[in-house]
């Protein structure tokens, strides 16, 4: 009976192993677009490439939905994103987003207001450093600059 215990113990551990970082709850993401954005789809690629698994629903809602989630206006994004119990608005990069979901701040979320050229998703060269500011009830702050 030990034998069996010990056999079965070392196999559980060994299952357990395999989980990847994408079977992570934080690491799915919902991300909601206008049917007609194709750089929308591009950053639901760019987040799969890094790890994320990734839900697409196509909306012509998206105000609606960024008024339920308390996204200011001057916030607002080409896209809206939930991932870990927050909403990223637009092209935040991945580093950011990792940063936001290690740290846990108690915020809303995070924006990249906009379709800042170079950023992830969009074409273009980068031209200048993305700030990217906390959505909270008050006024906007810089939560990054990448």
């Amino acid at each position: 009976m030990r034998k069996i215990f010990a056999v079965l113990t070392i196999a559980m551990m060994l299952i357990g192993s395999n989980v990847t970082v994408a079977d992570e709850p934080s690491r799915h993401a919902t991300l909601y677009r206008n049917p007609e954005c194709g750089c929308c789809e591009a950053y639901a690629e760019y987040l799969r490439k890094n790890g994320f698994s990734v839900t697409v629903k196509l909306t012509h809602s998206l105000p609606l939905i960024k008024r339920q989630h308390n996204v200011q206006r001057e916030l607002e994004g080409c896209h809206t994103t939930l991932v870990g119990g927050y909403v990223v608005e637009g092209h935040v990069p991945v580093g950011t987003i990792n940063r936001l979901l290690s740290e846990r701040p108690a915020i809303r979320g995070i924006s990249l207001p906009g379709m800042p050229e170079g950023s992830p998703g969009m074409s273009g060269p980068k031209r200048e450093p993305f700030t990217i500011y906390e959505i909270t009830d008050g006024s906007p702050r810089v939560y990054a600059v990448e």
